[in-house]
């Protein structure tokens, strides 16, 4: 399999986590589209990472999996003190959170 392959995989994997952000109201699934989209990003590196035999995309997937970490801690945690706050976990009540 080539790049393409690969490549296409990504913006397929990217084009849906846009949808579940734009489309979707719960904080949850907000969030896992969030990674979604992170995660093809990582693909893409992978692949030109391979396509160039360099080690920069692999290191650049190392960064991008920190930041994940770190998106998904503070998110999870926003999401628990808004369960807490407004016993939903929908968008719409995100604003709440600042009274």
């Amino acid at each position: 399999m080539n790049v393409n392959f690969y490549l296409w995989i990504s913006v397929i994997l990217f084009t849906v986590g846009t949808a579940g952000v734009l489309l979707r109201r719960n904080v949850i699934v907000m969030l896992m589209s969030i990674e979604l989209m992170l995660n093809a990003v990582n693909l893409a590196f992978a692949a030109f990472s391979w396509k160039f035999q360099s080690m920069d995309g692999q290191i650049f997937i190392f960064f991008v999996m920190t930041v994940a970490a770190a998106e998904a801690a503070v998110g999870l945690a926003i999401i628990i003190a808004l369960y807490r706050l407004r016993g939903e976990t929908d968008a719409d009540a995100v604003n709440l959170l600042r009274y």
